[in-house]
């Protein structure tokens, strides 16, 4: 079974890739396949249709783990809180917690 991933991104973000590279990191700690969709946002309006807090957004299930307390949708982009201060993705150890989080909650 392959846990559903999409990456959302923009053009002009720089982190987006790294991101990716720690999620596939995470996912062989795990031990779990992923399917990735990759999904370009390029306007404003397609920030806030949807729903897109910055770049890069990572969606588990369609859920965002790592969602900001108040979301508000932007074209920018994204800061991750952590253990060595703000980064632009999750660490490796942080996206383990996310996909084992994901992998033990009944999805639909």
């Amino acid at each position: 079974m392959s846990t559903q991933v999409t990456i959302q991104y923009f053009d002009g973000c720089p982190s987006w890739t790294l991101a990716l590279e720690n999620l596939e990191a995470a996912a062989r700690e795990v031990g779990v396949q992923l399917d990735v969709t990759e999904q370009l946002v390029e306007t404003s309006e397609d920030a806030e249709r949807l729903g897109f807090v910055g770049s890069p957004t990572i969606l588990l299930g369609g859920t965002d783990p790592f969602a900001p307390s108040e979301p508000r949708p932007a074209l920018a982009c994204r800061l991750f809180e952590t253990p060595r201060g703000p980064s632009g993705s999750p660490t490796v150890a942080q996206l383990v917690t996310a996909l084992r989080s994901a992998q033990s909650t009944p999805s639909g």
